[in-house]
């Protein structure tokens, strides 16, 4: 159930700073062993579960990124390198899903399409967004709440 509805929040959080979708699926599994191993310290000290949950997140993948740019492979003798990056095509078919996300967005009132961003793309708490945007917590979740099924009735349309 955990993963289930923290998933998507913590891949975006991981994605953003890794920029690799396949180092990013391999860094949410490490983040979710991470999870377990440390949840008997987690302290409700007012912070929510979720703000513990992407900072564990973020740290992981600043970590990860880290001993990236540390490691370095003697390639000499590699002959030809595979090429990883996404082909024309894929850049294509990115680019349009891009535009129709941005329309989408565009449709929502632009402190509701902030706050979205703020949250599924920057990693913000419903507690930070609701100090952000001067409103308390619960109107803060029924904007967020709102604004993802107005976004996803207007991307399925």
């Amino acid at each position: 159930m955990l993963y289930d509805r923290t998933a998507a929040k913590l891949f975006g959080v991981a994605l953003r700073i890794l920029g690799n979708r396949h180092d990013t699926e391999d860094a949410v599994q490490e983040i979710y062993i991470k999870v377990w191993q440390r949840a008997a310290s987690f302290e409700a000290t007012g912070a929510s579960p979720m703000s513990w949950l992407i900072a564990i997140a973020r740290n992981h993948a600043i970590d990860r990124l880290r001993s990236r740019r540390v490691a370095h492979e003697d390639v000499s003798g590699n002959e030809t390198v595979a090429d990883d990056a996404p082909t024309p095509e894929a850049h294509a078919i990115a680019a349009g899903e891009r535009e129709r996300i941005d329309h989408c967005l565009g449709e929502l009132p632009e402190d509701r399409s902030s706050a979205v961003q703020a949250a599924y793309l920057d990693g913000a708490s419903y507690q930070e967004l609701a100090e952000r945007f001067s409103v308390p917590l619960n109107t803060m979740r029924t904007w967020l709440r709102r604004s993802l099924i107005q976004l996803r009735e207007c991307l399925e349309s």
